[in-house]
């Protein structure tokens, strides 16, 4: 019940901010939420990428099976994909089979 009051109260401060600092608040909001979920995001690949380690199939790429290279390996230790396969996940031309979970 102390959450509700609370809410209701930021509700009422919310509703008396100017359009500027609701734009602003709501910006906050959004990059909170963001934030948030591509923690989620980074945070299911590198489970993945553990589990992949622990089946010895770590750097191998999931779409094409070639290795990845190890510069990439070494900025993006969870990635699933060579940079090419990436490449084409970004541009629609293959599916990403890979999903936070």
């Amino acid at each position: 019940m102390l959450s509700a009051a609370k809410e209701g109260r930021q509700s009422v401060a919310e509703d008396s901010l100017d359009v500027a600092d609701q734009a602003v608040l709501s910006y906050q909001k959004e990059l909170i939420f963001t934030q948030g979920t591509e923690g989620h995001s980074q945070l299911s690949l590198v489970r993945l990428a553990l589990e992949r380690l622990r089946e010895g199939t770590f750097g191998e790429c999931l779409h094409c099976g070639r290795t990845i290279g190890e510069k990439r390996l070494e900025a993006l230790p969870w990635t699933p994909y060579c940079i090419e396969c990436q490449e084409k996940v970004e541009t629609g031309q293959i599916e990403n089979v890979v999903r936070a979970a």
